[in-house]
């Protein structure tokens, strides 16, 4: 009788091996996670290096990073700067701040800011903000872009000797964008922002008009290049000296039955006041600046060149002389507006 074949073991390698490689993959990823995190980490202290060395110093109120496996999420229970290139001290100090980034993702930071915040500025003056939501994101990958969501963000402006002034909007949404179709020497950045429900008290002195407006305005700002030092005297001096311009390409203001459209170029002038040329028309608008102009826009426009009806403007408007902005005074056509001289902005 043949003895019978010894039964062949089978490989247990099919039944544990997926196993083992989730386990390696699973290893694998945490290590690069946390190395991920460290030069991240060493990263924030370098740029906060460099920042300090600009006049800038950025304080993380206890500090922290997670969002393990998938996210890297750099938190502070409050955050704040502080910078001297105004000459005075300004600092600014916000609620608990998140920063986001997705490992799939490199190159995309998502920045989520928790109400209130507070602005000391110059001379004295201080700003008190308030949202219900704010969100910020921004990509350094080509084209360079930047995008920030507010819901009902408000604003006081303290001065001393004054009365505070109260700024806010239901909704703010603004976009900046690198022109990818501009020459690389122009340094060109697309903008658009859109304010609905806004309470801008200038605007309110300036027309006499106390309601609720909506803004949206589309422009580019060539030789941006020389904000990378921030909004500050020297960056502004900068983009003057490097004939930087600020190209508005659309602007529509209504404000209740008063609305403006326009478009222009500015820039600064050698005494660093706001200069420049606007094309504009309006309607609903029953003064300017104190000054009552009832149903003159019309009668201004046909005389000094002026066309009502124009087929680029939108129904009910009419197109007005061009404002100019020069010697820090506001000009329509020939006539300067009786408005307070521009100031210098630094």
């Amino acid at each position: 009788m043949t003895d019978p074949l010894p039964t062949r073991r089978r490989s247990r390698f099919w039944l544990y091996g997926p196993f083992m490689l989730l386990v390696v993959l699973a290893a694998a990823w945490s290590a690069f996670w946390f190395y991920a995190r460290g030069r991240i980490a060493t990263e924030i202290d370098v740029a906060l290096a460099r920042e300090a060395e600009r006049g800038r110093t950025w304080t993380c109120a206890d500090r922290s990073i997670g969002g393990f496996p998938f996210r890297i999420e750099l938190r502070c229970n409050a955050l704040t700067l502080t910078s001297t290139r105004w000459g005075d001290a300004v600092r600014v100090e916000t609620g608990p701040t998140v920063a986001v980034g997705q490992i799939y993702s490199p190159g995309l930071v998502i920045l989520e800011v928790s109400s209130p915040a507070k602005a000391l500025l110059p001379e004295g003056r201080a700003l008190d903000l308030t949202w219900k939501s704010l969100d910020a994101s921004f990509a350094w990958r080509s084209p360079e872009r930047f995008a920030l969501v507010a819901s009902e963000p408000r604003g006081v402006l303290t001065t001393p000797g004054l009365t505070a002034e109260n700024w806010g909007a239901a909704t703010l949404e603004a976009h900046l964008r690198r022109n990818p179709t501009r020459p690389a020497t122009d340094q060109a950045v697309d903008i658009a922002i859109n304010a609905k429900g806004t309470i801008l008290p200038p605007i309110d002195a300036l027309l006499g008009n106390t309601e609720a407006g909506e803004i949206d305005l589309q422009a580019t700002l060539t030789q941006a290049e020389s904000f990378r030092k921030g909004f500050n005297p020297d960056a502004l001096e900068s983009w003057r000296a490097a004939n930087g311009m600020f190209d508005l390409t659309r602007l529509v203001s209504t404000k209740g039955k008063a609305r403006v459209d326009g478009s222009g170029q500015l820039l600064l002038d050698p005494l660093h006041r706001v200069a420049g040329d606007l094309q504009l028309a309006a309607a609903g608008i029953e003064q300017i600046g104190g000054f009552r102009i009832g149903n003159l826009l019309g009668g201004l426009g046909g005389f000094l060149g002026g066309r009502g009806g124009n087929t680029a403007t939108a129904p009910g408007l009419t197109t007005l002389p061009p404002v100019s902005l020069r010697e820090g005074r506001v000009f329509i056509g020939p006539f300067r507006l009786p408005l307070q001289p521009l100031p210098p902005l630094y």
